[in-house]
C-alpha cells in the first residue's frame, strides 16, 4: 500500500509518499508561500533532479491539487492513479488528553479538533485545512490523524499536573501535554532495533534538537516526562523561544516597561531564545560560527543551551531511576558533533562515555559512546514521516 503523509502550516505543506511495501520514500515534497505571491512546489524523487513548479496557489486545497497532479505527472509522477494512494496520514499538533493514539479522521474527529484549537491556535486550524482539503479531493481515501501530543499521554498526573488550582486543569485542560512525539516515539523504537535489544527493557532518554527542542524520558517503550509543556514554549530555550523561566517575569515586564500581552508573548515566543541571548541568529550554524570566531554573546547562547539540557538529562534520568541509552535527533541534533560533544561531557556519573572519533558524524544512524560506556550515546535521524505512515497502515488494515 501506499500512503501520502502530509504535514500542513499556516503558509506551508510538507508530504511524503511512501511505499509501505519496503517503507521506501516514492516522492518527497514541500510547497511554500500557500496564499503568498510566489508560491512554489519543490519535489524530490531518488535518481532524479530536483523539481520545482512556480505557479499560484490561492489556498491549501489548490496546493495539495498541485501535489497530487505533481505525483501523477507523465515526466515528474511516481504514480499512475490517485487510487494508488490507499491512505493519507495527517501530522495533527494537539490532540489534546482525548487522543493517545492516532485515529481515522471522522466527523466527531474533526469536531474534536476544531474544539482543540483553542491550545494550538497557531497549528490545528492548518492541520484542519489539509485535512479537508483532502478530503474534498480524495473523498473515498481513508484519512487518519496522528498526533504530535499523543505518544506524551502515558505520562502520569505527578508529571503532567502544575501547581495551580485544580480547577484550572479540570475546566480548562491547563497541564503539560508535551510535544514531538511522533519524533520521539520514532528514535527511541529505532534505538532499540538498532541495538537489538526489546525496548520495553530500556531506559531511554531522547534529545529532538533544532529550531524548536525538547527531550522525552521514555521507560519501556512509554514516554513517563517531556520537556516540553501546556505549549511548546516550556523547557529548553530554543531558536526563538525562552524556555523554563519564572513566570513572575511575565507581569514585572507588564509593569515596569508597560509592555502589551501581545509584546511581551511577541518576546518570549519570537525573540528570545538563542536569537535574543547571542543577538546574531536563531540558526545554530550561525551561532556556532561566531562563537568559533569568539563572539562572546554566541558562546553564552550555546553554554546557556548546553545546560539545560543537561539538566533535564539528569532530572529524567533521575525520573526513570536510570538511563541506558541517551538518543540525539533533529537538525542540530544529527548533523552537530560539538552540540552532542558539549551535552555528553561531564555526565560520566551517569556512566556516559562519548567517543569523540566515533562522535564525527552527521546525519547518519551511528553509536558513538565508547566500547565501555555504561550508557549507548547514539545519534538516529528523525522520521516523523515514517512513523505517520506506519501508524496510518496499521489502522486502515
Amino acid at each position: 500500500m501506499k500512503i501520502l503523509v502530509i504535514n500542513c502550516g499556516s503558509s506551508s505543506l510538507k508530504y511524503q509518499l511512501i511505499d509501505m511495501d519496503n517503507e521506501a520514500c516514492l516522492s518527497q515534497g514541500l510547497v511554500e508561500r500557500i496564499g503568498i505571491e510566489g508560491s512554489r512546489l519543490t519535489q524530490k524523487v531518488e535518481g532524479r533532479d530536483k523539481y520545482v513548479l512556480t505557479v499560484p496557489m490561492k489556498d491549501h486545497k489548490d496546493a495539495i491539487s498541485h501535489v497530487i497532479r505533481t505525483l501523477l505527472d507523465e515526466t515528474q509522477g511516481v504514480i499512475k492513479s490517485s487510487d494508488e494512494i490507499g491512505a493519507v496520514g495527517h501530522r495533527v499538533v494537539h490532540g489534546g488528553e482525548k487522543y493517545a493514539t492516532s485515529v481515522i479522521i471522522t466527523d466527531e474527529v474533526m469536531k474534536d479538533l476544531e474544539e482543540f484549537s483553542v491550545l494550538a491556535p497557531l497549528h490545528n486550524p492548518p492541520n484542519i485545512i489539509g485535512i479537508n482539503a483532502c478530503k474534498e479531493l480524495m473523498p473515498n481515501t481513508t484519512m487518519v490523524a496522528v498526533f504530535d501530543t499523543a505518544f506524551h499521554q502515558t505520562m502520569k498526573p505527578k508529571a503532567f499536573l502544575y501547581g495551580l488550582p485544580y480547577e484550572l486543569y479540570k475546566e480548562n485542560h491547563i497541564r503539560k501535554f508535551g510535544f514531538h512525539g511522533t519524533s520521539h516515539k520514532y528514535v527511541a523504537f529505532r534505538a532499540a532495533e538498532i541495538l537489538g535489544k526489546d525496548i520495553k527493557d530500556l531506559k531511554i532518554i531522547t534529545c529532538h534538537l533544532g529550531n524548536g527542542a525538547s527531550l522525552a524520558a521514555v521507560d519501556k517503550g512509554i514516554s513517563i516526562d517531556t520537556s516540553m509543556g501546556f505549549t511548546p514554549l516550556e523547557g529548553l530555550l530554543m531558536g526563538t523561544r525562552c524556555g523554563d523561566i519564572d513566570p513572575a517575569i511575565i507581569p514585572y515586564l507588564m509593569e515596569v516597561k508597560d509592555y502589551s500581552y501581545d509584546e511581551v508573548n511577541d518576546i518570549i515566543n519570537k525573540k528570545s531564545g538563542v536569537l535574543g541571548l547571542s543577538g546574531i541568529s536563531s540558526d545554530f550554524r550561525d551561532i556556532e560560527e561566531a562563537a568559533a570566531q569568539g563572539n562572546e554573546r554566541a558562546q553564552i547562547a550555546l553554554d546557556v543551551f548546553h545546560y539545560r539540557v543537561k539538566k533535564y538529562i539528569g532530572y529524567f534520568t533521575a525520573a526513570m531511576n536510570g538511563i541506558d541509552v541517551l538518543v540525539f535527533t533533529a537538525g542540530l541534533g544529527e548533523n552537530s558533533p560539538e552540540t552532542r560533544e558539549e551535552i555528553a561531557t561531564n555526565l560520566e556519573y551517569f556512566g556516559i562515555n562519548l567517543d569523540k572519533e566515533k562522535n564525527k558524524v552527521r546525519g547518519k544512524e551511528r553509536i558513538i559512546s565508547t566500547d565501555d560506556s555504561k550508557v549507548k550515546v547514539m545519534v538516529v535521524p528523525t522520521n516523523e514521516e515514517l512513523m505517520i505512515a506506519r501508524d496510518t497502515l496499521e489502522l486502515v488494515k
